[in-house]
């Protein structure tokens, strides 16, 4: 009888051994739907009936499009708008510099502090290019959906004006997420340091999610300001008459609160494309 007993035991530890091990298999083999379904998480969509909507976008191949003055005379417009998805930031345009910029967009990342741009101008941006899906990002006082959130609010009201362009909003989840990436590149706390992460860093991390392929145009590396015989650019090719680009660099680069780690984010981005498919162009990058 004992003997018996131990039989079965030892019988139903491995018919559960082998349950487990076909368990596993099945659950790597055939991942969740609702996983793949879903889209790209840490971006909600901005609608009335607040449904938990993902972001739905994988491109083959990205541009990625600077707002730099690097990319005045650049001529590359033609060839930005071959590639299958087009990025760009904030509310960077492209009337008047179609032939170094390009004239199509596919998404639009924009900071919290560029939305009243876009809000002024919303039949260009929300109606005439109505095709463009808009990513925003923004502190959590900014994005909050109690009805507290002043981002948040003048977003959901283009939404209900416009309900077929598609509004996304970073999380909080998710910026705390690219905080961390941040950190693990630098080995620094980026709140610590007083610094804010750029639109760019936002839209990097995005590309580098949805896109196979990246081509970035008119984006700087970490070393180019310190060159003697770098350009002299505008910090926006779209404002002419501002200050020039590696002087805007240098003074966030060393401000205590409030500035972007332009130059630092730049030495990620390199570490970055010796991993992923990432090319630069216009200045071209060696790494």
């Amino acid at each position: 009888m004992k003997y018996q007993m131990l039989r079965w035991l030892c019988l139903l530890s491995l018919s559960l051994l082998l349950l487990f091990w076909l368990g596993c298999v099945i659950i790597r083999d055939d991942p969740s739907p609702a996983v793949q379904s879903n889209g790209l998480r840490g971006y909600m969509r901005i609608t009335p009936g607040r449904t938990e909507q993902f972001l739905h976008m994988h491109c083959n191949q990205c541009a990625l499009v600077s707002s730099s003055g690097q990319m005045l005379g650049a001529g590359v417009g033609e060839e930005i708008d071959k590639i299958g998805c087009v990025i760009r930031m904030n509310n960077a345009p492209t009337q008047g510099y179609e032939k170094d910029v390009g004239s199509r967009t596919s998404v639009r990342v924009v900071s919290h502090t560029s939305v009243p741009l876009l809000v002024k101008n919303e039949r260009y941006y929300f109606n005439q290019s109505a095709g463009t899906t808009y990513v925003i990002w923004g502190p959590e006082r900014n994005m909050r959906q109690d009805g507290k959130g002043r981002t948040f609010n003048a977003l959901l009201k283009v939404a209900e004006k416009y309900p077929n362009v598609r509004i996304y909003a970073v999380t909080r989840e998710k910026v705390q997420y690219c905080d961390g990436v941040f950190q693990n590149e630098t080995g620094k706390n980026r709140m610590k340091t007083g610094a804010f992460l750029s639109t760019g860093f936002f839209t990097m991390i995005l590309a580098i999610e949805m896109c196979d392929s990246i081509h970035v145009y008119g984006m700087i590396d970490d070393s180019y300001c310190s060159r003697a015989n770098h350009s002299v650019v505008p910090y926006h090719y779209y404002e002419r008459n501002r200050i020039d680009e590696c002087k805007m660099y240098r003074v966030h680069e060393r401000t205590q609160r409030g500035g972007h780690r332009f130059i630092t984010e730049k030495a990620i981005y390199a570490k970055w494309a010796t991993r992923h498919k990432m090319e630069f162009k216009h200045p071209s990058w060696v790494l």
